[in-house]
């Protein structure tokens, strides 16, 4: 669509050029050009409509046939999946009874110990002083400010492992999918929020800022320290885990309205029950995807501390171990086999 609106303004103006040549055809004669450069002129331009023209008339032949034609890989449509298990596996919709059994362990805090710890801890506790300033008890339109960023370092961290793993010729050690996955559920997040508030023109271009600032700062980070950018992400989803209990309890003591209105896609991502599904319900889903997120990046930051990234030995060794096998979120049973990849 964008392409036919500039085909057409270049068919417009260069039609206008060629009358307006034409029409001050004894100008361009009483100038330094030939007395046969102005026909020439006019006639080079009447041609170049004519083709511009009659490919427009090509490309409108075709455009139905493009849009029809689609690939068949492309019929295999992706559809996004929660990253807790909980949800994953719950054979029935989950009512807020359900949400609030999920132990996410919401007072859970890594002690920072090393330099980067520290760096890391104080730079997320800085970046929250004017966010609370700014935002103070608007929590809806701080959960899209705070999804704008958090769906960042996911996709940072799989791009950069995956052309270091193109660029050593080797396995990534089992990281990008995740990242990527995580990447695509604080995603999910953010279309949930966003049908919600519906953000104003300011907001909009409020996220648009800060997302290019925080983008290129956290590349910048993980090209240089991973194990510190790592460590960020965790501290920044203890944060938000703190702003979603804030949230819940304004939630609670009727401050904000519980509201029914809640969007489809929230419905249908966290397997919620269509019939009861509230607001809250949907901050207990985001908040536990949170304390997902807070968990295994804190756990990435430690394997990249002792040296041990590549994580398939040790999923392999849970998975044999039928007594001790846990609860992975992601997992299906037939993970063991997709972990069974040479070094």
């Amino acid at each position: 669509m964008i392409r036919s609106i500039f085909r057409n303004i270049a068919l417009r103006n260069t039609s206008t050029f060629t009358k307006i040549a034409v029409h001050n055809s004894g100008n361009y004669q009483k100038s330094i050009l030939p007395q046969n450069s102005t026909f020439l002129l006019t006639r080079a331009f009447t041609i170049h409509v004519s083709r511009m023209q009659s490919a427009g008339a090509t490309i409108s032949r075709k455009e139905s046939d493009v849009i029809h034609q689609i690939p068949e890989d492309l019929f295999y449509l992706h559809h996004p999946k929660p990253v807790r298990h909980e949800v994953i596996e719950s054979k029935a919709p989950l009512d807020s009874k359900a949400l609030e059994n999920i132990d996410i362990k919401p007072d859970l805090h890594r002690e920072p110990v090393t330099w980067s710890d520290k760096f890391a801890f104080y730079i997320v506790k800085l970046l929250r002083v004017p966010t609370d300033l700014f935002f103070k008890k608007k929590y809806i339109h701080r959960a899209v400010m705070l999804e704008t960023v958090a769906a960042v370092p996911g996709m940072v961290g799989a791009t950069v492992r995956h052309l270091r793993s193109l660029r050593k010729l080797q396995h990534d050690g089992g990281w990008i999918d995740h990242l990527l996955h995580e990447a695509e559920n604080e995603r999910m997040h953010l279309m949930t929020w966003m049908r919600i508030s519906e953000p104003k023109l300011w907001e909009r271009g409020l996220i648009t800022l800060v997302q290019g600032a925080f983008y290129n700062a956290f590349f910048l980070l993980y090209l240089i320290t991973p194990r510190t950018a790592h460590r960020v992400v965790g501290y920044l989803e203890e944060e938000a885990i703190v702003s979603y209990n804030s949230f819940l309890n304004e939630i609670d003591s009727g401050t904000i309205e519980n509201s029914k209105n809640v969007p489809d896609i929230a419905i249908d991502y966290w397997h919620l029950d269509k019939n009861t599904a509230t607001l809250r319900d949907v901050v207990l889903a985001v908040r536990a995807d949170e304390a997902t997120h807070r968990d295994t990046n804190h756990h990435f930051a430690d394997r990249i501390l002792v040296g041990h990234e590549d994580l398939r030995e040790d999923i392999k060794r849970v998975f044999e171990d039928h007594d001790k096998t846990k609860k992975m979120a992601g997992l299906t049973n037939d993970a063991p086999e997709k972990w069974k990849w040479s070094k």
